[in-house]
């Protein structure tokens, strides 16, 4: 296991640097730059003038000269600072302030959606046809279809505006001391909107590797030993349908952080997902940059997670 992590490390370091040159790569074929809004407006700056702003932050490099200059200073522990979303700010502190807020939001919805997910496919695959199976069916589909944004402002509109039940914005209580009562109350709406598509798509996928397992040979041989049917399930079915469905887990985290986006930016949660729009609108290059490095690691790591757990589902599996 130890020889399978040291190789895996070294691919995600070679992984990361190719990721990073790629988003590098593609933002500087982006039209616009941070500076060219001057443009508009007052009609007193000219484009020479703009030309020279973008030089004294390097932009008139070519962008391989700029990727090396940013890798260099990475590694170092400088990520550069805001152009846009807060002036003259460390990139790390403007994303520092709030990555808590986003890893927050982005943990509850995947463990509570895990939580829900799993035993609906199980019980779905073992009660297959029945109405709780037709019912499952009708809310993934449901899920699948929803967009985002309009099931948040529904939400908003009908616990927040008609009932008055939940706040409708933030993280906190503006004016109170932050409490966890008040940040779980805070949490709900969002983390609903969250967690709604992943146990959608979870579920589905958890009641058909069940559907599979359920039709091997080793579970009616299982069976044939007069074997509770509960035992079998949990203690042969389950254990093995588990190996796709953590696959799928991992693959939905950058589906779940782009769905975090937006459900900060209609709930207005302080986390990553407004200065990246920021970032985007206002051509702040240096924060957007990093914060798709760190989305890109965020994949790897999971997908690496995913790997050590097939061996913790699966006792056949081993890592040389």
């Amino acid at each position: 296991m130890q020889a399978f992590l040291l190789r895996r490390l070294a691919q995600m370091v070679v992984m990361m640097i190719a990721i990073s040159a790629l988003i590098f790569l593609i933002i500087s074929f982006v039209p616009g730059g941070p500076f060219d809004t001057l443009l508009f407006g007052t009609g007193t700056v000219t484009k020479l003038e703009v030309d020279r702003l973008n030089a004294l932050i390097g932009l008139d490099l070519p962008w391989y000269e700029r990727y090396w200059i940013w890798l260099v200073k990475v590694v170092q522990g400088d990520w550069g600072e805001s152009w846009k979303v807060v002036y003259g700010q460390p990139v790390m502190k403007v994303i520092g302030d709030r990555i808590f807020a986003t890893f927050l939001l982005m943990g509850v919805s995947t463990a509570l959606a895990i939580l829900i997910a799993i035993p609906l496919g199980i019980y779905s695959a073992v009660r297959q046809y029945s109405l709780v199976d037709y019912l499952v069916t009708a809310f993934s589909y449901f899920g699948l279809a929803m967009p985002t944004f309009w099931f948040g402002i529904m939400m908003m509109i009908g616990f927040s505006v008609q009932l008055g039940w939940l706040p409708t914005s933030g993280m906190y209580t503006p004016g109170e001391d932050p409490t966890l009562g008040d940040l779980l109350v805070h949490l709900i709406m969002p983390v609903t909107v969250l967690a709604l598509v992943e146990v959608a798509v979870v579920s589905r996928f958890m009641r058909s590797a069940m559907l599979e397992v359920m039709s091997q040979d080793y579970l009616r041989t299982a069976r044939a030993k007069g074997l509770r049917e509960i035992v079998v399930i949990v203690r042969h079915g389950i254990r093995n349908a588990l190996i796709p469905v953590i696959t799928i887990v991992g693959l939905r985290i950058p589906v779940l952080f782009a769905g975090a986006i937006i459900t900060e930016f209609i709930f207005s949660w302080p986390g990553m997902g407004q200065i990246f729009i920021q970032g985007v609108v206002g051509s702040d290059w240096p924060v957007v940059q990093a914060i798709l490095v760190i989305t890109s690691f965020l994949v790897i790591l999971s997908n690496l997670a995913a790997d050590i757990l097939y061996a913790v589902v699966d006792p056949r599996i081993r890592y040389a």
